[in-house]
């Protein structure tokens, strides 16, 4: 996954240094890629990308396919004067061809948010002595309910194939919030996890 995050902090970067914006960039790359291009218009809907945002607050966009898939995010986040990072509100969505159970699908969005940003936030492997220090969950935090942004999910099925929905999201969720960082402290995190690190130094 970390991959996936870098490609899509790498063509925000690309749409910054161009002086376009990043939603506009994506779509005049996904022009002939209609289930791309789909999904990106109906999460920028949803997440009102053309409002203004209040003071002090920045989005971040990104978009990608994955385990059969098509998916997008949008992030709004505030970095503070001591660099401190808050995640105000993340828009999500997939199309993954056919949708059977809704309920289901809106889980796996949230589920996979809360595991792609606690990866960005906490989670490492490290090793000492010859062996992992990170076992179990008790090592490798999750993040909690009061930490958890505003999730809306967007599900936008065309209906003529099977895609997957428990892992997909996660590939976007990360991405968006560290693009919109990006924007907001004027500064790219190169290095994961974020935690404990001041994003504006």
């Amino acid at each position: 996954n970390q991959n996936c995050i870098w490609m899509e902090c790498f063509i925000e970067e690309v749409a910054k240094a161009a002086g376009k914006d990043g939603l506009e960039f994506r779509r005049a790359m996904l022009g002939k890629s209609p289930k791309h291009l789909g999904i990106l218009n109906a999460v920028a809907e949803k997440a009102d990308y053309g409002k203004p945002l209040a003071a002090g607050r920045f989005r971040g966009v990104a978009q990608m396919a994955g385990y059969g898939s098509y998916c997008a995010a949008v992030a709004e986040v505030s970095v503070n004067d001591r660099g401190r990072l808050r995640m105000h509100r993340l828009t999500v969505g997939t199309n993954c061809g056919h949708v059977v159970n809704p309920d289901q699908v809106r889980a796996q969005i949230e589920g996979s948010v809360a595991y792609g940003l606690s990866a960005m936030l906490y989670q490492e492997n490290t090793v000492k002595d010859g062996a992992m220090v990170e076992r179990n969950f008790d090592t490798f935090p999750v993040m909690l309910i009061d930490e958890m942004p505003h999730i809306d999910s967007v599900i936008a099925p065309t209906n003529d194939f099977w895609g997957g929905v428990g892992e997909p999201t996660i590939m976007v969720a990360a991405p968006a919030v560290l693009n919109a960082v990006f924007h907001a402290a004027g500064k790219r995190q190169r290095n994961l996890p974020i935690k404990n690190r001041n994003l504006r130094a």
